[in-house]
């Protein structure tokens, strides 16, 4: 995006408050869940993903929680 159309919807963005709009700024955290997530949606449209019973996913949560218990 060019710096001038960036800083027009910038100040387009502030006129809006807190309630109705908020702007969050991109950081490196926010790439890597992007992309993360992406590569999830991926997989489940693709049919390469694999996904947990509801028996393993409480086995996997007891397990957790006793190891983090210790």
């Amino acid at each position: 995006m060019d710096d001038k159309i960036y800083k027009h919807l910038m100040w387009f963005l502030a006129r809006f408050n807190h309630e109705e709009i908020q702007v969050v700024r991109e950081s490196n955290e926010h790439i890597t869940i992007q992309e993360y997530l992406q590569n999830e949606l991926e997989k489940i449209e693709n049919g390469t993903a694999e996904f947990l019973s509801i028996e393993q996913l409480e086995n996997d949560l007891e397990n957790t929680i006793r190891k983090y218990e210790t």
